[in-house]
């Protein structure tokens, strides 16, 4: 009898599983429908049946999740140091502008013409140096950025989801974050797969290996 239950048991949960897997697999195909031909062509169903098998479980979503709170803490980061860096700069150049308003006061008349034309190569100097911090910053933030995306992408890829790889493709990337608007399919996989596939605010996570040109 007990050998029954547990047979019994077995296939219900079977079925649940491929009630499921039906379930995400219309889901995707309907989002599919969507897309441009182009786009169409290169998502089978063999792709998108094994897609919908890797997120019954629910793992690749605490996967995803994870990934997408790294991402905001290092976005935050990002950000604070810029904003830091910003700030520095503005009291950089008001520190400048009063140093040479007092030293303009205390200047005889006749030395003015000379201390303005040395004021200007000195305010000159320090704009150039802000320009090179701020494009220096600029780099290190795309740079980290670049590297989440690339982290994000192998993990993705380890873990088995199916069209995920490595690539530092930028046109690749946003022809995926194009593609993929899943806001439309539940919200577990939306939330999922948009940090997944998409661009934020700054660049953006993974990419599918099956809208590779």
């Amino acid at each position: 009898m007990e050998r029954y239950a547990g047979g019994y048991e077995e296939a219900a949960d079977g079925a649940r599983q491929q009630e499921r897997h039906y379930q995400l697999l219309s889901a995707l195909q309907g989002l599919v429908k969507e897309l441009p031909s182009s786009f169409q062509q290169r998502l089978s169903h063999a792709t998108l049946s094994d897609l919908a098998l890797v997120l019954i479980d629910g793992t690749v979503f605490e996967i995803v999740q994870g990934l997408l709170e790294i991402q905001h803490l290092t976005e935050k980061s990002l950000y604070n140091q810029r904003l830091k860096l910003q700030s520095e700069h503005r009291v950089l150049k008001q520190t400048l502008l009063t140093k040479h308003k007092e030293a303009q006061q205390a200047c005889r008349p006749h030395n003015l013409p000379l201390l303005r034309a040395a004021q200007q190569r000195e305010q000159e100097a320090v704009e150039h140096r802000i320009r090179e911090e701020q494009q220096m910053m600029d780099e290190k933030i795309v740079l980290e950025l670049d590297q989440k995306v690339v982290d994000q992408q192998s993990t993705l890829e380890k873990a088995g989801v199916t069209g995920f790889y490595v690539t530092t493709n930028p046109q690749l990337w946003i022809e995926a974050s194009w593609a993929w608007n899943l806001e439309d399919l539940s919200s577990n996989m939306a939330s999922a797969l948009n940090s997944c596939v998409t661009l934020s605010k700054s660049r953006h996570l993974c990419l599918p290996q099956f809208l590779q040109l």
